[in-house]
């Protein structure tokens, strides 16, 4: 009989970039191998993030990656489109929590016990490791698409709203993989 709480920890990655998805990971933990190191993952450099997402991996319990598309994002717009990322996360699962706690103030929809934490990823084992597993996922597949559109720096700035990318975006205009209700994108989509 099991007694312990299974608890799933929800983070996001890239809510404010012009291109590319926005990435969500859910994570269960295995409490009897703990991963040394976890932590916000803004705060780790990329080496110290590949390494840990690969820990996460091998050593939680379960973990899965949800994700929402530039379409959907422009579509039902950036926070609806990260909630629906981390329910796919959650449903992902191979192992349904008894407990979802989610990084932030917004809850997605779903039929389980969740609780929102604001700066969770820098207080909440669970979603650190989710923070690092969705920016570690989305930051590899920003530089796979830098192979497919090189002049807008992808690999560099992963996406978000530099001033080399705004250079580039007036340089060379819009690719499919850019969010076209996103300010910078719109207006140059007006012009």
């Amino acid at each position: 009989m099991r007694t312990s709480v299974i608890v799933c920890g929800v983070d996001e990655a890239g809510r404010g970039p012009l291109a590319g998805p926005v990435v969500a990971a859910a994570v269960i933990l295995d409490f009897n191998n703990p991963i040394d190191g976890l932590a916000d993952s803004k705060k780790l450099s990329e080496k110290t993030r590949s390494k840990l997402s690969l820990e996460i991996k091998r050593f939680s319990v379960s973990w899965a990656v949800g994700r929402a598309e530039v379409e959907e994002i422009d579509k039902i717009n950036i926070l609806q489109a990260t909630l629906l990322a981390m329910r796919r996360a959650v449903l992902g699962l191979g192992v349904t929590p008894d407990l979802v706690r989610i990084d932030g103030n917004q809850k997605p929809d779903l039929l389980m016990q969740m609780e929102t934490i604001i700066r969770g990823d820098e207080s909440v084992a669970e979603i650190s490791a989710a923070s690092i597993l969705a920016k570690v996922t989305r930051d590899q597949e920003m530089q796979a698409l830098d192979t497919i559109y090189p002049q807008y720096g992808f690999k560099k700035h992963k996406g978000y709203p530099t001033k080399a990318h705004v250079a580039a975006l007036q340089e060379h205009g819009v690719s499919p993989i850019h969010r076209q209700s996103f300010g910078p994108v719109k207006r140059l989509l007006q012009k």
